[in-house]
């Protein structure tokens, strides 16, 4: 049998009338990844990421260990194969494996490169922290170093090189013997091998002379549980609100265009710079233009930019939003409310990639990606005539749909706390948190009345 046989319809089996399940006749346990993220927040906020990465490493080293242990014992043909590792991950749910490359280990050679996607370690990492400054999926490492040192032999330490975590599109790592590694990847190899007692305790002496500092920072951390704060502002945890913005990370990926859709004060501009923050094109400017707040005139010479003398009071060239924003993302946010005139001329530009400015006769090359957003039914407005039907399916090559608050009511209680919190700041107030009748109140009212009738029971003044 090969890695590639395994079916985990077959390996997952349950004892009857008992709450054991088995794994290739070994009890594993079942928790969702959101629990481990939360977990893994709980150990980082209160103990610190250095010394929880070496507890996960060394956790995760175990694991790989141990599994190539039991498969030595039961399944040779398994764990000769070099891609039962990788495999295994995958049917744990942890991780994609995509590549898995061996080499000779020596002479400057990785022993083995590979990477992998869907890493649960850096979707939780991202969900609760943001972007890290390094790679973060240390239970994974430590997993395959523990596996390939029992498979042979000999020490062998994989490092994580890129990380879906810190932004990389992939997690790449690369495993050499320990004798192999140089100096410079010592303070990655430390992971590896168990922290003295006396370095622990100095480590949490310095958190906690530093907790006292940490308290607002921890209330608001608290107040957003399940909040991705990779862009401030998107609490997602409820489903809809999860799967909206699972939607947004995955557009991210490809350079289609995107419509938005919602009702108005969804969040439609956050989850376009989310779009925006996580593609190829994050290093280039975000424009963000509401079409329904300019008349035509106004948004063309916007969008288009003029030349000098085109019209009263242009005195000289200016370029517009299509040109400045420059191989970024343009959001054109209300797109419903654009006259038919001005649908033609966003049209051509979708399908031309270039422009002319207002009073110019030369075409102008650009680069860029468009997000549109609307809090009408754009496919109704093509039935009704008001709405192109060519420029729609230009647009709405993607549509991410946000959920109104009244289909998210999980997420009105941390709401309500950052709202408390931006509220209680401006206006220097000592309140940090909501009596238990309170927040049944707030929970048991809907969409924007949650905060109005929240603000109105402290007598806060409205923002």
């Amino acid at each position: 049998m090969k890695a590639s046989d395994l079916d985990l319809r077959e390996l997952l089996t349950r004892v009857p009338d008992r709450g054991i399940i088995h794994f290739m006749e070994q009890r594993v346990l079942l928790f969702d990844a959101l629990a481990h993220g939360l977990l893994r927040k709980e150990l980082i906020d209160t103990f610190g990421t250095r010394i929880v990465r070496g507890i996960l490493t060394r956790f995760g080293y175990a694991h790989g260990w141990r599994s190539a242990e039991f498969l030595r014992q039961t399944a040779p043909e398994l764990f000769e194969d070099s891609w039962t590792g990788p495999h295994l991950h995958a049917l744990h749910g942890l991780m994609t494996p995509l590549e898995n490359t061996r080499g000779s280990g020596i002479n400057g050679e990785a022993l083995v490169t590979g990477s992998w996607r869907d890493s649960y370690e850096a979707e939780q990492h991202l969900l609760h922290f943001g972007r890290a400054d390094q790679p973060v999926c240390w239970t994974l490492t430590g997993f395959a170093s523990g596996y390939v040192s029992k498979r042979t032999g000999r020490d062998v330490y994989f490092i994580e090189t890129h990380c879906c975590g810190q932004g990389d599109s992939l997690c790449q790592v690369e495993a050499r013997y320990k004798e192999e590694w140089g100096a410079e990847y010592a303070d990655h190899l430390q992971f590896y091998s168990m922290d003295s007692v006396d370095n622990v305790l100095t480590n949490l002496t310095e958190k906690l002379q530093s907790l006292e500092n940490k308290l607002k920072k921890r209330q608001k951390q608290l107040s957003e549980l399940d909040q991705n704060t990779e862009t401030a502002g998107i609490t997602c945890h409820s489903p809809a609100m999860r799967k909206a913005v699972d939607t947004a990370r995955r557009v991210a990926r490809v350079d289609s265009s995107v419509v938005i859709s919602g009702e108005t004060g969804v969040g439609k501009e956050r989850i376009a710079r989310l779009i925006h923050d996580e593609s190829a094109r994050a290093d280039k400017p975000f424009i963000a233009i509401n079409c329904g707040a300019v008349t035509e005139t106004l948004l063309e010479s916007e969008l288009f930019g003029y030349v000098k003398g085109a019209f009263t009071g242009a005195y000289k060239d200016t370029p517009g939003f299509f040109e400045a924003v420059n191989g970024g993302t343009l959001f054109l946010d209300e797109i419903g409310e654009i006259s038919p005139g001005m649908q033609v001329k966003i049209l051509r530009v979708l399908q031309e990639r270039e422009i002319r400015r207002v009073g110019d006769n030369r075409s102008r090359p650009v680069d860029f990606r468009i997000v549109a957003a609307t809090n009408r039914n754009l496919a109704d407005e093509v039935m009704n005539g008001t709405f192109r039907q060519d420029l729609y399916y230009r647009l709405k090559v993607i549509e991410v749909k946000m959920p109104p608050l009244r289909e998210r009511r999980e997420d009105i209680m941390p709401l309500a706390r950052i709202f408390l919190d931006e509220t209680t700041a401006r206006s220097k107030r000592s309140i940090s948190s909501f009596t238990r009748k309170r927040s049944s109140i707030c929970s048991a009212i809907h969409g924007r009345e949650t905060f109005v009738n929240c603000r109105t029971l402290w007598n806060l003044p409205s923002p």
